[in-house]
């Protein structure tokens, strides 16, 4: 397979808004993101003209002088690639963007672009969710990988994260659509996650290696996202929150909008459930992203744990009706604290579940071997 080649005039354009990237940040608003968008619609010569008036021949004639070995080499060294719209790697649902990137640039093998034809679900939500949020949106990243859909997301901390911790847990592709250049962890506590995610999917952004993220960024790169996914999923979200820009940009763009319902007066849940309200489809797991998607009775498949000998059952079923803190557990179950504190770990251990930092319990999506 040949590999990504963007052309001269599309690398020169990105990075002219790469060394804009701080004019632009002080020209647009920081609310809905519909400025930075308007921006990044202008020709070269309106864009540094209405970014930087003052020095805009300055940033032109250096875009224009930009040598092609050096970008080249700039690319390189960030054990990078970049593809554009002249090119064949160059994603089609990019083009139903007004203002789509001029060069996506990549780390990861770029030949699983190609697994988008396949289709693709976009997930986002809050930076800080619910131990509830983060769960579901593992659990609904793992079930669409694992049923050969990629998962596209943020990489931000919180809902992002999880979705594409739950799609490689899956043994699927994800993609992360990032707001600085490809060469950098963003955010940096993200290290770990960012490398797993080359390694095993795709990071992407439209900035050139070396690009700091700004306000302005994260919005903007949401419309890529959103063009992406056949269907942008909302987990949690406030609502104001900056995930309700992508579902907005998914709608306009005619892409399907799907929420996962949340407690009726949490404020976390507000964006989510309002989503539902406006006519969103209803999320509840990743069997009913595929059914959407792929057709009713598309097959997700479960990832199971370990066996579970008969007392580790009846404290999981104890958590799953309600019982989610120690007290309570010791309470229905009849064990010692002592007895009961090991079976806890087991099954935390066992991944079937999960604790949050005031001790209360919540079942993991993983399956147990006979509920298969």
């Amino acid at each position: 397979m040949t590999q990504p080649r963007a052309c001269i005039a599309c690398l020169r354009r990105a990075w002219l808004i790469g060394s804009l990237s701080a004019h632009i940040e002080l020209a647009v608003e920081d609310t809905p993101g519909h400025r930075a968008r308007e921006a990044l619609a202008l020709s070269d010569d309106q864009l540094a003209l209405a970014m930087a008036p003052k020095r805009a021949e300055q940033f032109l004639e250096r875009s224009a002088s930009r040598e092609p070995e050096l970008m080249t080499a700039a690319i390189e060294g960030a054990h990078a690639w970049a593809t554009c719209p002249h090119d064949d790697h160059y994603p089609p649902a990019l083009g139903d963007l007004t203002d789509g990137p001029a060069a996506l640039f990549g780390r990861g093998e770029p030949w699983k672009l190609g697994d988008l034809g396949e289709g693709a679900v976009t997930i986002v939500g809050s930076r800080r969710p619910s131990l509830y949020g983060r769960e579901l949106a593992g659990t609904i990243g793992r079930e669409v990988a694992s049923a050969g859909l990629v998962v596209v997301s943020g990489m931000a901390m919180g809902i992002d994260a999880a979705a594409h911790a739950g799609a490689l847990e899956g043994g699927g592709v994800t993609i992360a659509v990032l707001g600085s250049g490809v060469d950098t962890p963003s955010p940096a506590r993200s290290a770990r996650l960012y490398e797993e995610i080359v390694e095993r999917g795709l990071v992407l952004s439209e900035l050139p290696p070396g690009t700091t993220a700004r306000r302005w960024t994260f919005p903007a790169r949401n419309r890529i996202m959103a063009a992406l996914g056949a269907m942008t999923v909302v987990v949690e979200a406030r609502e104001r929150s900056g995930s309700l820009i992508t579902s907005t940009m998914a709608s306009d763009l005619g892409r399907d909008v799907g929420a996962v319902p949340g407690r009726v007066g949490t404020s976390s849940a507000e964006g989510t459930n309002n989503l539902l309200r406006d006519g969103a489809q209803v999320i509840r797991s990743g069997q009913d992203v595929l059914d959407s998607l792929l057709g009713a009775g598309a097959p997700a498949r479960k990832l199971c744990g370990p066996p579970l000998d008969r007392e580790l059952e009846e404290v999981l079923a104890l958590v799953e009706g309600g019982a989610a803190g120690a007290d309570s557990l010791a309470i229905s179950s009849g064990l010692a604290p002592g007895a009961l504190a090991a079976v806890l770990v087991r099954l935390e251990l066992a991944g079937y579940l999960c604790s949050d930092s005031s001790g209360r319990y919540e079942r993991t999506g993983l399956s147990a071997p006979d509920a298969e």
